[in-house]
């Protein structure tokens, strides 16, 4: 838990910054690439890509409800320096479930983010590349989890541009 406590301390001031409002309002937005945008601050050096789902259902009890959530982004992040090599993080625009995970499918292949209020990631930095790998082969990312309310939420990503995208904000930060 360590490393989820670290990642957890270098996304705080990441998460204070590239809300949605921000990503969409900022003035530091260097690229789009089909359905991803990537954004670059200079101090600390950061660059990411990121991206809003195609599509959300939400549900409870296995009716679809109507659910009042913030902002719902997906994010791949690099920081020179920090560890950061293409770090995966997702927010789903409410608190998770306390001790939920999140269940990322992208192409058959599944993964586990560990959710942490209203963010979750990879346990650990090495979960990191295979997940790039798979977003780099893959259509569409679907994103399950549970709201601390009881909602399950899906949330589908379009892979469009993810590829130009994540060369050009690692590019950025080299």
């Amino acid at each position: 838990m360590t490393s989820l406590l670290g990642r957890a301390l270098g996304c705080a001031a990441f998460a204070l910054a590239a809300t949605g409002a921000f990503a969409q309002e900022s003035t530091n937005q260097v690229a789009v690439k089909t359905d991803w945008s990537v954004f670059t601050e200079e101090n600390p050096k950061e660059c990411w890509g990121v991206s809003k789902p195609k599509e959300t259902v939400n549900t409870r009890n296995g009716q679809a409800v109507q659910a009042r959530r913030g902002d719902i982004l997906l994010f791949v992040t690099f920081r020179p320096g920090q560890g950061a090599e293409g770090e995966v993080s997702f927010t789903g625009g409410y608190p998770f479930a306390p001790g939920s995970t999140v269940g990322l499918t992208v192409g058959g292949k599944e993964f586990q983010l560990i959710a942490d209020g209203e963010w979750a990631w990879p346990a650990s930095p090495d979960e990191d590349a295979p997940i790039l790998a798979a977003l780099k082969a893959g259509d569409s990312a679907v994103l399950s989890a549970r709201s601390a309310r009881g909602t399950e939420t899906k949330d589908t990503f379009s892979l469009r541009g993810f590829t130009a995208a994540m060369a050009e904000a690692e590019a950025r930060c080299k």
